[in-house]
């Protein structure tokens, strides 16, 4: 492939979250919205709030969102690789985030529009790392490398607030579940409360709606804590997996074994959640979260 016989078109990779809302805003002020794709992945889980957020931010830089979709939920991804998502590895994002952005940009891009396209992500100058791997990736796994850019890193100082920004001088509310602990406190919920009382004011990502399999304990404890509905509908989607493949499998695991749901719940009913919630996750979410 010749690139220089291509034109290029500036690609935002956006998550919903609002680093990448404030990057995909840097590109269309950088290159003209007639150079650029707002472009987003659903796994058909996101919070009802983040449509929201994405379609205001879509109207306020000027450019319609791009949506690509494998039509599964990531629960149905599981049952098709008979591998339940963990911390470790999810194949859910694999498939539905993933998969679809690499048919977007060689099928429809590279080789029905003849674009070679520039990826932006909105990952921070505190998660160098997951830039580096991204950076890897897109240039081994697609057909010829990809190019990868993160204004959050390379162009502005550390202390931006793009949350604030977005707030305050774009006039949008950030998705709720940034500062979900805040909300409902208000409404007298008591456990929000005390979630706020540890100083957190809501998830550090939004994808997902919370049921990302690759949070660990403070993420599920917080998600216990804040929307007990929704802990419940991994709980029972989990012992669903489990009871059809009749496999001893979990998204959480303890001293490297399995650590159902159900299994969580029950401590944290027993001793509390509170504690939990700084109990250290990994780094990285998943894949999924380009915020």
């Amino acid at each position: 492939m010749d690139t220089k016989e291509k034109k290029v078109v500036h690609v935002a990779m956006f998550s919903g979250g609002a680093g990448s809302a404030y990057v995909a805003y840097h590109m269309v002020q950088t290159y003209g919205k007639e150079n650029c794709i707002l472009f987003f992945t659903n796994t058909l889980w996101e919070d009802e709030d983040n449509y929201r957020f994405m379609e205001e931010v879509s109207s306020h830089i000027g450019l319609e969102i791009t949506e690509r979709l494998d039509g599964r939920t990531p629960e149905e991804v599981f049952y098709d690789e008979r591998f339940l998502g963990n911390a470790r590895l999810a194949k859910c994002s694999e498939e539905l985030k993933v998969r679809q952005t690499i048919i977007f940009l060689e099928d429809e891009l590279r080789n029905e529009k003849n674009l070679e396209p520039i990826l932006y992500f909105g990952i921070g100058p505190h998660e160098k790392h997951r830039a580096e791997n991204l950076k890897d990736f897109y240039s081994h796994f697609p057909l010829e490398a990809i190019e990868t850019r993160f204004p959050l890193i390379e162009l502005f100082r550390e202390d931006l607030d793009a949350k604030g920004i977005i707030r305050d001088e774009w006039g949008i509310e950030l998705p709720r579940m940034y500062n979900i602990a805040e909300q409902l406190a208000d409404e007298g919920n008591e456990n929000a409360k005390v979630v706020l009382r540890n100083g957190i004011k809501g998830f550090s990502h939004a994808n997902c709606a919370g049921r990302c399999v690759r949070g660990g304990y403070q993420h599920y404890a917080l998600l216990y804590a804040i929307w007990p509905e929704r802990y419940r509908e991994q709980e029972e989607m989990e012992e669903r997996f489990r009871a059809s493949l009749q496999k001893d499998v979990s998204i959480l695991k303890k001293n490297g074994g399995s650590y159902t749901m159900k299994q969580f719940r029950e401590v944290m009913e027993a001793e509390g959640f509170e504690k939990f919630l700084f109990k250290a996750d990994a780094d990285i979410p998943c894949v999924c979260s380009f915020s």
